[in-house]
């Protein structure tokens, strides 16, 4: 029996190990912006409105269409003669009747409405490649969050960890004193559940790491979203040199919600133009070139051909249409709005980048704070551990030493992933969420 267990550890040994992918964030970033399903929808739609930024589909361009027919007649007719009362018969009468010809039409002027189109559509073009970069922008955002998650969460497994190993050293020790009559049997419970409690949270823990690495994978586009990754970095590094002030000029010249509304009160105004540009006549050019042949079984013509050029120019204006009016307010109305909803979405910027630069600032200084409070921990858990062991300490009084010593590493942990949240956001308000790239 032994035998065989010694040859199955060993061809467990012999097996390879699950490959890992070891990834830093800008190699994350990097993989996500390249694959990512969401991005690519985004790119796909910027392409469409940039197709869309052509002449042609302004109306800039002649239309030339080609036609061809052809049409038979087959009838059969009686005919009575007023000069002596005779008929004539006349039966299954083929005519036939073949045309061609290629037609252009031209708008060569529409009250500036094909100019104001054109403009439209490279404004919709301009917006398309400003829709791409939000979803960029907040792609870097999502996963340099989920990023930092998963660091934290690894942190908190270690530190659960610790717990259960310090938990598992003192029930041996209970263990011990129990069975020679130095602890009673309620320490020795009390231990029990102590480590048991610390286990499932542990094992709890495992869980969170195990969602957060699928999500890494997920926004990655990876297949296997469930794929071993390992992050190179093992602490959660802080931005300490934000200012308020650079942050906020960032955020008025090339924040991208700032930027798509103003392209959205651009949008309006064109809207506005094109409802003036029916104020105006239009000029129209047709032409055209076309050939028709006839064949005829009873006439005094047997076939006929016929071509040539035509062509001709069209003025007119528009003078009344029951709804300019109408249309001229309502486009005058969406200006307003547009303006109205840029200024919110500047107020709601301040507003976030404040609270998010009082949260930042408020975290750093939580987190020096903390720091202090854990070398407390520290030596109070130490000196509470050596009482403990020389039987001066209750295990209640010990447990809770433990517990503070933990509570200070989970706080410090929170406080530092609360600040990169916050540092984040004031990143990707300001348009500078880029420099995770780097």
């Amino acid at each position: 029996m032994k035998q065989i267990l010694i040859l199955i550890i060993a061809v467990f040994a012999a097996l390879p190990l699950q490959a890992q992918y070891e990834y830093t964030l800008k190699q994350c970033l990097e993989e996500g912006l390249l694959n990512n399903y969401s991005l690519r929808i985004s790119r796909n739609e910027e392409q469409i409105s940039k197709n869309n930024a052509t002449l042609g589909n302004a109306g800039y361009l002649p239309t030339v269409d080609f036609t061809a027919g052809y049409t038979g007649d087959l009838n059969s007719s009686d005919s009575k003669l007023r000069a002596d009362g005779s008929t004539v018969a006349e039966r299954n009468v083929l005519d036939h009747t073949l045309d061609a010809g290629i037609d252009l039409n031209w708008t060569i002027f529409d009250g500036f409405n094909i100019s104001t189109t054109y403009k439209q559509l490279q404004e919709l073009e301009r917006q398309g490649a400003t829709n791409t970069r939000i979803a960029i922008e907040d792609f870097i955002a999502t996963l340099t969050a989920e990023y930092y998650n998963y660091i934290q969460q690894e942190i908190r497994l270690k530190n659960f960890r610790y717990a259960v190993s310090l938990s598992k050293e003192r029930l041996r020790i209970v263990e011990e004193r129990y069975h020679i009559g130095n602890f009673s049997r309620l320490d020795f419970q009390q231990a029990t559940v102590d480590f048991n409690a610390d286990s499932a949270q542990y094992m709890k823990q495992q869980e969170l790491v195990h969602t957060s690495r699928i999500n890494l994978n997920e926004l990655m586009a990876n297949k296997d979203v469930d794929r071993p990754i390992r992050v190179r970095d093992s602490v959660i590094d802080l931005n300490r040199i934000l200012d308020f002030d650079e942050l906020w000029n960032a955020t008025l010249s090339v924040n991208a919600n700032l930027l798509h509304a103003d392209q959205n009160t651009v949008l309006a105004q064109l809207d506005y133009k094109k409802v003036l540009s029916r104020n105006y006549p239009y000029l129209r050019l047709n032409a055209g070139y076309g050939y028709t042949f006839n064949k005829y079984d009873v006439n005094a013509t047997r076939q006929r051909s016929n071509w040539g050029f035509s062509g001709g120019i069209t003025i007119g204006f528009n003078i009344f249409d029951g709804n300019r009016r109408r249309e001229k307010r309502n486009a005058s109305l969406a200006i307003r709005n547009a303006q109205l909803e840029r200024e919110q979405v500047e107020q709601a910027l301040r507003a976030d980048l404040s609270n998010l630069w009082q949260a930042y600032r408020n975290n750093l200084r939580l987190l020096h704070l903390e720091r202090q409070n854990l070398i407390a921990a520290k030596e109070n858990h130490e000196i509470a551990k050596e009482r403990y062991l020389l039987g001066n300490l209750s295990g209640i009084e010990m447990r809770e030493a433990q517990q503070s010593l933990l509570d200070a590493e989970e706080r410090i942990l929170s406080a530092e992933y609360d600040t990169k949240m916050c540092e984040i956001s004031l990143l990707q308000l300001s348009g500078k969420i880029t420099v995770y790239l780097k």
